[in-house]
């Protein structure tokens, strides 16, 4: 298995993530890999960690996962590997539950959500995101 961190996601992603028919709420399981040094764009604040500019990010990301209707779920640091064989560990996971692909949808393409991506693009080296769902009745 081949496994590739990334920052954004390539236009056919976000065609193939969002072209599929709505299928109700789902979990977003998302693997983080943090940068040593955050690395803004503009240049600012070269001394933050990437930890550090990505809870920026963090921390005002909540809001905006509320405003669609979502909840922020746990978030923790990676501290072992019980089973299976990763070249590298990420350094956190976080779970963010959405009441719909729309209501992500609708998030991800509202202005202020994009003006707090810089601190989550300053702070990645990659990551996966995994949409997940439980079992339906």
């Amino acid at each position: 298995m081949q496994v590739v961190n990334a920052i954004l996601p390539t236009p056919a992603q976000v065609a193939d993530f969002f072209g599929t028919a709505e299928d109700g709420p789902f979990t977003m399981v998302n693997l983080l890999k943090f940068k040593p040094r955050a690395a803004y764009a503009d240049g600012r604040d070269p001394d933050l960690t990437g930890f550090e500019a990505y809870m920026r990010y963090g921390m005002a990301v909540q809001a905006h996962i509320k405003a669609v209707g979502g909840v922020p779920g746990y978030a923790g640091r990676v501290t072992g590997l019980m089973l299976g064989e990763v070249e590298e560990l990420w350094d956190m996971v976080a779970l963010a539950e959405y009441p719909s692909l729309a209501a992500f949808q609708q998030m991800v393409a509202n202005p202020d959500y994009q003006a707090i991506s810089v601190h989550r693009e300053a702070g990645l080296a990659g990551q996966l995101n995994i949409k997940t769902q439980g079992p339906r009745a």
